[in-house]
């Protein structure tokens, strides 16, 4: 029996030890992710927590809706066994009538479903099974280019770097262009990193220059045998020394010859895809769900709605 539980009535234990033993499981579902991301997020749990579902749900006008909080590529129905296409169905079908409105992602291939409108997302993903000096060849002409650059420029990975230095860098350069993003975002990710680090989850990297300084830096969320590329901030002014992918490059000679896949994550941008890409990643696919049963009224109050910050 599938149970709509509140977020008071979620067993953490035995939810964290559902998503530890599925072969689906991903980061952005473990109880403390969940907890920093969405603090009052629900559930839809299968008899002993079998098979869960994670619900980040809000209300505003008087609608109650589901989301995908930032910091979140997707969620998912997970259980201690693989996880059918059949049993994704029955979780979306036990989601309760109380929500009018949704826009989530699920880790899925799940293409049809008599209520939901999908679309397609792509993710760009490398496995590191192989030896570096194999995964370095498979390196585009333009990566291999700008990592000869980026070497040249006697740049160095400094471990364990600070992460508010790295939001901060975000903040100055290509954060000034995301006007939906506010203090209370970057605290929100701060913590999360923060989390993360303190559960063995999360590797923080810097680039340093020759003065020292941090012109480049990223955040990797590990879990499931997979390195997140959650998050990176880089100051334009010393693009041409292409610290990221100096960074990237570095992950994967770190991570090389082992079962772990390099997770690009955000990979709907034609540019950032192309720049993923470019370390031989291969592309995949999972879907976006999104229904709406509002009536006329509410469907004027959702356009005010969408303008507002989840």
């Amino acid at each position: 029996m599938i149970r709509y539980l509140t977020h008071n009535q979620i067993d953490t234990q035995r939810w964290d030890n559902c998503i530890a033993q599925s072969p689906d499981g991903n980061v952005y579902c473990w109880s403390w992710y969940l907890d920093v991301v969405r603090p009052d997020w629900e559930a839809l749990v299968e008899n002993d927590y079998e098979t869960v579902m994670p619900l980040a749900g809000g209300k505003k006008f008087g609608i109650n809706y589901l989301f995908q909080p930032f910091f979140t590529q997707k969620f998912g129905v997970f259980s201690k066994n693989q996880t059918s296409e059949e049993k994704i169905e029955e979780f979306l079908n036990a989601i309760p009538e109380k929500f009018k409105f949704a826009d989530f992602r699920i880790d899925k291939s799940y293409k049809t479903h008599t209520i939901y409108y999908t679309e397609i997302h792509r993710n760009i993903e490398l496995s590191l099974n192989q030896k570096y000096s194999v995964l370095s060849e498979n390196y585009n002409s333009n990566t291999r280019r700008n990592l000869t650059k980026a070497k040249k420029e006697s740049l160095k990975i400094a471990e364990n770097a600070e992460p508010s230095v790295i939001i901060e860098l975000f903040r100055k350069n290509r954060g000034k262009g995301i006007k939906h993003w506010g203090d209370e975002e970057y605290d929100r990710l701060l913590k999360l990193v923060e989390t993360a680090k303190d559960q063995g989850n999360c590797l923080v990297l810097g680039v340093q220059n020759t003065d020292n300084q941090i012109v480049a830096g990223a955040f990797f969320m590990m879990s499931h045998k997979r390195i997140v590329f959650l998050f990176s901030g880089s100051d334009e002014s010393n693009k041409e020394n292409h610290g990221l992918t100096f960074l990237l490059d570095h992950v994967i000679e770190k991570y090389s010859g082992t079962d772990k896949i390099l997770d690009f994550e955000g990979s709907d941008n034609d540019g950032l895809s192309r720049f993923y890409s470019g370390f031989g990643g291969t592309t995949n696919y999972y879907y976006g769900l999104r229904f709406n049963k509002l009536n006329k009224f509410y469907k004027f109050a959702l356009k005010i709605l969408k303008r507002k910050k989840f």
